[in-house]
């Protein structure tokens, strides 16, 4: 990690990705579960903090559009 603000973001990332989660595998809904896997692995690959801010929001917002 190069910064302190992406060490944060990807804290923050983490933390509501265990909320959905959590969520997803409780009521057995796919999308929140693979959502929250995605917030958890991605800050490992984005290096940008804009891209890292930019690539969370987009996937918290994906189990609000996706309804399987």
């Amino acid at each position: 990690m190069e910064s302190e603000s992406q060490l944060v973001w990807a804290m923050l990332f983490g933390a509501i990705g265990l909320g959905f989660f959590t969520y997803g595998k409780k009521q057995k809904a796919i999308v929140p579960l693979l959502t929250g896997v995605a917030l958890f692995v991605f800050p490992y690959f984005v290096s940008d903090v804009y891209m890292l801010v930019a690539s969370g929001f987009a996937l918290m917002a994906v189990p609000y559009f996706v309804k399987i």
